[in-house]
Protein backbone atom coordinates (compact mmCIF):
# COMPACT_ATOMS: atom_id res chain seq x y z
CA UNK A 1 0.00 0.00 0.00
CA UNK A 2 1.50 3.36 -0.97
CA UNK A 3 1.69 6.51 1.16
CA UNK A 4 -1.37 8.06 -0.46
CA UNK A 5 -3.49 5.02 0.36
CA UNK A 6 -2.30 5.02 3.98
CA UNK A 7 -2.90 8.75 4.47
CA UNK A 8 -5.97 9.41 6.65
CA UNK A 9 -8.81 11.43 5.20
CA UNK A 10 -8.41 15.17 5.57
CA UNK A 11 -10.41 17.21 8.04
CA UNK A 12 -12.68 20.21 7.50
CA UNK A 13 -10.94 22.95 9.47
CA UNK A 14 -12.20 26.43 10.33
CA UNK A 15 -9.64 29.03 11.42
CA UNK A 16 -11.18 31.86 13.44
CA UNK A 17 -8.86 34.87 13.61
CA UNK A 18 -9.81 36.65 16.82
CA UNK A 19 -7.53 39.69 16.68
CA UNK A 20 -9.62 42.89 16.55
CA UNK A 21 -7.04 44.63 14.35
CA UNK A 22 -7.37 43.70 10.64
CA UNK A 23 -3.73 44.65 10.01
CA UNK A 24 -2.12 41.60 8.43
CA UNK A 25 1.24 42.46 10.02
CA UNK A 26 0.06 41.09 13.35
CA UNK A 27 1.92 37.98 14.43
CA UNK A 28 -1.39 36.21 15.01
CA UNK A 29 -2.14 36.50 11.30
CA UNK A 30 1.23 34.92 10.53
CA UNK A 31 0.33 32.05 12.88
CA UNK A 32 -3.04 31.51 11.19
CA UNK A 33 -1.36 31.56 7.77
CA UNK A 34 1.24 29.04 8.98
CA UNK A 35 -1.49 26.69 10.20
CA UNK A 36 -3.29 26.89 6.85
CA UNK A 37 0.00 26.45 4.97
CA UNK A 38 0.53 23.17 6.80
CA UNK A 39 -3.06 21.96 6.64
CA UNK A 40 -3.98 22.46 2.99
CA UNK A 41 -1.10 20.54 1.36
CA UNK A 42 -1.75 17.74 3.88
CA UNK A 43 -5.22 17.24 2.42
CA UNK A 44 -7.33 19.23 4.89
CA UNK A 45 -10.01 21.66 3.75
CA UNK A 46 -9.64 25.09 5.33
CA UNK A 47 -12.01 27.99 5.75
CA UNK A 48 -11.29 31.27 7.54
CA UNK A 49 -13.23 33.80 9.57
CA UNK A 50 -11.66 37.22 10.25
CA UNK A 51 -13.55 38.72 13.17
CA UNK A 52 -12.12 42.18 12.48
CA UNK A 53 -13.96 42.15 9.15
CA UNK A 54 -17.34 41.19 10.60
CA UNK A 55 -20.00 43.70 11.66
CA UNK A 56 -22.47 42.60 14.31
CA UNK A 57 -24.07 44.20 17.38
CA UNK A 58 -23.38 43.43 21.00
CA UNK A 59 -25.93 41.51 23.01
CA UNK A 60 -27.44 43.70 25.73
CA UNK A 61 -29.85 41.42 27.57
CA UNK A 62 -30.83 37.84 28.28
CA UNK A 63 -33.88 38.39 26.09
CA UNK A 64 -31.65 39.24 23.12
CA UNK A 65 -29.47 36.21 23.86
CA UNK A 66 -32.39 33.78 23.94
CA UNK A 67 -34.90 35.37 21.56
CA UNK A 68 -33.20 38.09 19.53
CA UNK A 69 -32.60 37.72 15.78
CA UNK A 70 -29.22 36.37 14.73
CA UNK A 71 -27.26 38.83 12.54
CA UNK A 72 -26.43 37.70 9.01
CA UNK A 73 -22.62 37.56 9.56
CA UNK A 74 -23.21 35.35 12.60
CA UNK A 75 -25.50 33.04 10.64
CA UNK A 76 -22.71 32.60 8.07
CA UNK A 77 -20.20 31.90 10.86
CA UNK A 78 -22.56 29.31 12.35
CA UNK A 79 -22.79 27.59 8.96
CA UNK A 80 -18.98 27.46 8.81
CA UNK A 81 -18.80 26.02 12.33
CA UNK A 82 -21.38 23.35 11.43
CA UNK A 83 -19.31 22.50 8.35
CA UNK A 84 -16.07 22.13 10.28
CA UNK A 85 -14.97 19.17 12.35
CA UNK A 86 -12.03 21.07 13.86
CA UNK A 87 -11.99 24.70 15.00
CA UNK A 88 -8.80 26.75 15.39
CA UNK A 89 -9.06 30.00 17.36
CA UNK A 90 -6.13 32.42 17.06
CA UNK A 91 -6.13 35.44 19.38
CA UNK A 92 -4.02 37.60 21.71
CA UNK A 93 -4.37 37.59 25.49
CA UNK A 94 -5.10 41.10 26.71
CA UNK A 95 -5.40 41.97 30.42
CA UNK A 96 -5.42 38.24 31.07
CA UNK A 97 -8.47 37.66 28.87
CA UNK A 98 -9.54 37.03 25.30
CA UNK A 99 -10.26 40.23 23.31
CA UNK A 100 -13.69 41.82 23.73
CA UNK A 101 -14.46 41.30 20.03
CA UNK A 102 -13.89 37.55 20.30
CA UNK A 103 -16.03 37.37 23.43
CA UNK A 104 -18.83 39.29 21.69
CA UNK A 105 -18.59 36.92 18.72
CA UNK A 106 -18.86 33.88 20.97
CA UNK A 107 -21.87 35.36 22.79
CA UNK A 108 -23.65 35.95 19.48
CA UNK A 109 -22.64 32.64 17.90
CA UNK A 110 -22.94 30.07 20.71
CA UNK A 111 -26.58 30.80 21.48
CA UNK A 112 -29.36 28.34 22.36
CA UNK A 113 -30.55 26.56 19.25
CA UNK A 114 -27.04 26.48 17.80
CA UNK A 115 -24.66 25.33 20.54
CA UNK A 116 -27.19 23.79 22.93
CA UNK A 117 -30.90 23.17 23.22
CA UNK A 118 -32.99 22.68 26.32
CA UNK A 119 -34.76 19.34 26.49
CA UNK A 120 -38.21 18.62 27.87
CA UNK A 121 -36.57 17.69 31.17
CA UNK A 122 -34.95 21.13 31.40
CA UNK A 123 -31.45 19.84 30.80
CA UNK A 124 -29.20 21.26 28.06
CA UNK A 125 -28.29 19.04 25.12
CA UNK A 126 -24.96 19.69 23.41
CA UNK A 127 -25.38 20.34 19.68
CA UNK A 128 -21.73 20.50 18.58
CA UNK A 129 -20.62 17.11 19.85
CA UNK A 130 -18.02 15.44 17.63
CA UNK A 131 -16.01 18.57 16.91
CA UNK A 132 -12.59 19.38 18.32
CA UNK A 133 -10.74 22.65 18.80
CA UNK A 134 -7.32 24.24 19.15
CA UNK A 135 -6.73 27.54 20.96
CA UNK A 136 -3.62 29.39 19.74
CA UNK A 137 -3.03 32.35 22.03
CA UNK A 138 -0.26 34.94 21.98
CA UNK A 139 0.91 36.78 25.08
CA UNK A 140 3.42 39.42 26.07
CA UNK A 141 4.56 37.42 29.08
CA UNK A 142 6.37 34.07 28.77
CA UNK A 143 3.95 31.22 28.07
CA UNK A 144 4.96 29.24 31.17
CA UNK A 145 4.32 32.31 33.36
CA UNK A 146 0.83 32.71 31.94
CA UNK A 147 0.07 29.03 32.54
CA UNK A 148 1.63 28.42 35.93
CA UNK A 149 1.47 31.79 37.73
CA UNK A 150 -1.81 33.14 36.32
CA UNK A 151 -3.36 29.73 35.76
CA UNK A 152 -4.37 30.45 32.14
CA UNK A 153 -7.84 31.20 33.52
CA UNK A 154 -9.14 32.85 30.34
CA UNK A 155 -8.27 29.78 28.26
CA UNK A 156 -9.86 27.48 30.81
CA UNK A 157 -13.02 29.57 30.80
CA UNK A 158 -13.27 29.49 27.01
CA UNK A 159 -12.63 25.76 26.98
CA UNK A 160 -14.96 24.71 29.79
CA UNK A 161 -17.75 27.28 29.79
CA UNK A 162 -18.28 27.69 26.04
CA UNK A 163 -16.67 24.97 23.94
CA UNK A 164 -17.09 21.98 26.27
CA UNK A 165 -20.58 23.16 27.16
CA UNK A 166 -21.51 22.91 23.47
CA UNK A 167 -19.94 19.44 23.16
CA UNK A 168 -16.63 20.45 21.54
CA UNK A 169 -13.81 18.31 22.91
CA UNK A 170 -10.99 17.79 23.23
CA UNK A 171 -9.90 21.41 23.22
CA UNK A 172 -6.12 21.74 23.13
CA UNK A 173 -4.16 24.93 23.78
CA UNK A 174 -0.97 26.44 22.41
CA UNK A 175 0.35 29.59 24.11
CA UNK A 176 3.09 31.57 22.39
CA UNK A 177 4.57 34.11 24.78
CA UNK A 178 7.32 36.68 24.79
CA UNK A 179 5.76 39.08 22.31
CA UNK A 180 6.74 42.74 22.55
CA UNK A 181 6.80 46.04 20.75
CA UNK A 182 9.19 46.76 17.90
CA UNK A 183 9.99 49.74 15.68
CA UNK A 184 7.25 51.70 13.92
CA UNK A 185 6.22 50.54 10.46
CA UNK A 186 7.11 53.58 8.36
CA UNK A 187 5.29 52.17 5.33
CA UNK A 188 2.01 52.51 7.23
CA UNK A 189 2.51 55.43 9.64
CA UNK A 190 0.22 55.52 12.64
CA UNK A 191 1.32 58.12 15.23
CA UNK A 192 1.64 56.67 18.69
CA UNK A 193 1.22 53.06 17.58
CA UNK A 194 3.91 50.43 17.30
CA UNK A 195 3.49 47.14 15.47
CA UNK A 196 3.24 44.02 17.57
CA UNK A 197 6.20 41.81 16.85
CA UNK A 198 6.71 38.09 17.20
CA UNK A 199 8.65 36.23 19.89
CA UNK A 200 12.43 36.17 19.99
CA UNK A 201 12.51 33.15 17.65
CA UNK A 202 9.35 33.49 15.54
CA UNK A 203 10.38 30.74 13.13
CA UNK A 204 10.06 28.16 15.93
CA UNK A 205 6.54 29.26 16.75
CA UNK A 206 5.55 29.31 13.08
CA UNK A 207 7.04 25.86 12.49
CA UNK A 208 5.21 24.50 15.54
CA UNK A 209 1.87 25.85 14.32
CA UNK A 210 2.53 24.68 10.75
CA UNK A 211 3.06 21.17 12.12
CA UNK A 212 -0.25 21.39 13.94
CA UNK A 213 -1.84 22.26 10.62
CA UNK A 214 -0.28 19.25 8.90
CA UNK A 215 -1.67 16.99 11.61
CA UNK A 216 -5.04 18.76 11.69
CA UNK A 217 -4.80 19.28 15.44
Amino acid sequence: MDDVARRPAGKRILIIQGHPDPCLRRFGHALAAAYAAGAQPAGHEVRNIELAQLSFPLLHSAREFYQGPTPEPILKAQDDIRWAVHLVFVFPIWHGHIPALLHAFLEQTFRPGFSIEIGADGRPRKLLTGKTARLIATAGMPAFFHRWFFGAHSLKSLKRNILHFAGIRPVRTTVIGGLGFGQPDLSQPAPGLLPLMGPARPERALDKVRMLGIRGR
